[in-house]
């Protein structure tokens, strides 16, 4: 985190220096006082300056964009990007051609990214946890339909066949659509079994359970 040290014959005036030499506004630093200063005496006794330290606030949607920016570029696609910060979540949308090669087999560049982008922005461990969600061409959404409609298919056939049903493997944001698609079905109970990245959701009857 930047941080300078700044004087000046008042701690307004040593604020003042030193968000003119940052080129930015007060909003986007934090202020702490050193020295308050003091005035000279009988113009005998010289004043002492005031002294400041100002720490730069981290900007974790600029850190976000840039990193991006940084990646797509590298890869050779052009997209747009939107971030919105609500409270402890940064909402980012990429939209523009080639898509498909940010989304990946099943979303897995997707979620890469994704976890990549969080590790960037929360690296200093400062502050609240900032969650990131990343997302194009509202895949998330159809993803989670697909899912839905994928563990009702599976619970139907459990019923019918009396036996547990294994699905391939996911990774942990899928496994909780299945889970949660299926937690109010009184017939039935879904676990995970095995070790990433090979992990996958049983679906099978509580009463074998």
């Amino acid at each position: 985190m930047k941080s300078i040290e700044m004087t000046g014959k008042t701690v307004e005036e040593a604020i003042q220096n030193a968000l003119k030499q940052l080129n930015l506004s007060e909003d986007k630093v934090e202020i702490k006082v050193i020295e308050e200063g003091t005035k000279g005496l009988f113009k005998i006794f010289k004043g002492k300056d005031a002294k400041i330290e100002i720490i730069v606030k981290e900007d974790k949607k600029e850190e976000a964009k840039k990193f991006l920016r940084d990646v797509l570029n590298s890869m050779g696609i052009l997209a747009e990007i939107r971030i919105k910060e609500e409270e402890d979540v940064l909402k980012i949308n990429l939209t523009g051609p080639n898509m498909g090669l940010i989304i990946g087999y099943r979303g897995e560049t997707l979620d890469s990214l994704q976890y990549l982008v969080s590790l960037v922005v929360n690296k200093n461990n400062e502050g609240a946890y900032k969650r990131v969600t990343l997302d194009t061409e509202n895949y998330r959404a159809k993803r989670e339909e697909t899912l839905v409609r994928l563990a009702n298919k599976i619970a139907f056939k459990a019923k019918k066949t009396n036996r547990a049903v294994k699905l391939e493997p996911m990774n942990p944001y899928e496994r909780r659509i299945i889970h949660s698609a299926l937690q109010n079905d009184s017939s039935i109970i879904t676990y995970s079994e095995g070790e990433e990245p090979f992990r996958k959701v049983v679906v099978d009857l509580k009463k074998k359970a």
